[in-house]
């Protein structure tokens, strides 16, 4: 059985259905990583399966259980974390507060900071910086971080390369790897800059209009010359 399953999703907003019956797996200790192009139903399918927006018909499974209906604080409290594109950091509060908000369903113990330090250095130097005061990327490190703070078993990060510079975009992937290697945490994850997460990516699912239209290793799909000359801007 899978860490994650999701089978027949079918979700939307108000009257739109976005998401047409979408399968999905995610095994322990996977990247996997989800493509496709603007409103494929990409996002929205991160939202269905933690709980932000309802699953209208199909069922998620996280580690055995059925999680379709529950709210998105129960889903992390059974180990799912999500990291959205946007506004995934409180500005006004300290780095310190930031990671003791990630930390909000268990007290956070002085080791849990020295694994964050130990990986982001640089986040210890801005321990009582607020938050609002750093860089774009060093902002996503930090609302990584905080996601961490629970020791997830699955991390759903939406778009985590957006609006960071280029030179800091393989740093962004690099980090995902390491964070999968460290601990053991699994990420399922949307991205635009398809080719570099489907390198970093164990598979991939191609969503198309809000359904299943290739899924893969995702070396097969870089090397597939379909899925190049319609979602990775040819060879």
């Amino acid at each position: 059985m899978a860490l994650l399953e999701a089978r027949g999703v079918v979700s939307g907003y108000g009257d739109a259905e976005i998401l047409h019956g979408v399968d999905l797996d995610v095994e322990d200790r996977e990247i996997v990583t989800i493509i496709g192009p603007n409103g494929a139903g990409k996002s929205t399918m991160m939202k269905a399966t933690y709980g932000l927006i309802d699953c209208w018909a199909g069922t998620v499974t996280f580690d055995g259980e059925d999680i379709t209906d529950l709210r998105a604080d129960q889903v992390t409290e059974r180990g799912m974390c999500y990291v959205p594109q946007r506004e995934n950091i409180f500005p006004t509060l300290t780095v310190r507060e930031n990671l003791e908000m990630g930390a909000y369903i268990d007290d956070p113990d002085p080791a849990d900071f020295e694994e964050v330090w130990e990986r982001f250095p640089f986040l210890e130097e801005r321990e009582n910086m607020r938050a609002s005061a750093m860089s774009g990327g060093q902002q996503q490190m930090l609302a990584l971080s905080s996601a961490l703070m629970i020791d997830p078993d699955l991390l759903l990060v939406d778009e985590p390369s957006a609006g960071l510079a280029p030179d800091l975009v393989d740093d962004m992937f690099e980090r995902l790897v390491q964070i999968r290697d460290e601990t053991d945490t699994a990420i399922l994850m949307v991205e635009q800059n398809a080719r570099q997460a489907l390198a970093v990516s164990d598979r991939g699912y191609v969503l198309d209009m809000g359904e299943n239209r290739f899924e893969g290793s995702g070396e097969e799909l870089l090397e597939s010359d379909e899925v190049a000359d319609l979602y990775l801007g040819g060879a």
